[in-house]
């Protein structure tokens, strides 16, 4: 990788943990988005995008679980198979066409999240356990297969399901996103035995997008304009991936 191309990598990295922690995301399709844009190879991509969301969900796990808003009864039954699962999902190196198409849906899910407004808040229920367990399996599978932390799904189907608020929503995924990413990181790793080098300036920016983003975006930001600008950041590295 040239200077230039890591320059040009950690600015973007930087803009991107800096919107997504503002929002209360780890940002891993955002990060994913970015390096598909400088073509870069699906190797290098899902490790580094896995580390990146370490670094930014442990950030927000820590402000969540200190503003009260982390559920212990509600994570668990989402996290036990998950953590496996994604594994798993880290170990396989799936094929680069079959990456770049898997990884490109995700993309496009991910910008329609974005774009379409949470369902308006109810009393929440306890979800059945065996419906926790396999959501939690699945997407912990299909996070550890893409380089994402699972929370971009996780967050929507515990806020239809009306089984949390918005913010306890928020703080189970943040920590769902965590362990996920942990556990993925450490399949991919120990299936390649390599792990990309400048992924450690990358770390930097990441971490200091992230702290200033998630103490400004709850003060400050509007999160409309910030949910739409990720949103078309999303939907043209979903149709580089796609077309």
């Amino acid at each position: 990788m040239t200077p230039e191309h890591l320059t040009l990598l950690t600015l973007g990295v930087f803009v991107i943990a800096f919107l997504y922690s503002s929002v209360g995301h780890a940002g891993a399709s955002g990060y994913i988005a970015v390096m598909s844009l400088m073509s870069m190879a699906p190797a290098s991509i899902k490790p580094t995008a896995l580390a990146l969301n370490i670094l930014v969900a442990t950030i927000g796990s820590w402000q969540f679980w200190r503003a009260g808003h982390f559920s212990w009864r509600l994570f668990w039954p989402f996290a036990l198979l998950s953590v496996p699962c994604a594994w798993i999902g880290g170990y396989v190196a799936l094929p680069g066409h079959v990456f770049q198409r898997l990884v490109g849906l995700v993309l496009l899910y991910s910008a329609a999240r974005f774009v379409l407004r949470p369902p308006p808040e109810q009393q929440p229920s306890e979800p059945p356990r065996a419906a926790a367990l396999a959501i939690g399996g699945g997407i912990g599978l299909l996070s550890g297969l893409t380089g994402t932390g699972g929370g971009i799904f996780l967050t929507p189907v515990l806020l239809f399901m009306h089984w949390a608020r918005a913010k306890n929503a928020a703080a189970v995924a943040a920590l769902f996103i965590l362990v996920n990413s942990i556990s993925g990181l450490l399949g991919n790793v120990t299936s390649t035995g390599q792990f990309p080098s400048f992924a450690l300036v990358l770390l930097v920016a990441a971490g200091i997008g992230g702290t200033i983003g998630s103490h400004l975006g709850s003060r400050r930001f509007d999160p409309v304009m910030i949910k739409r600008l990720l949103a078309a950041v999303l939907l043209i590295a979903s149709a580089k991936l796609l077309l």
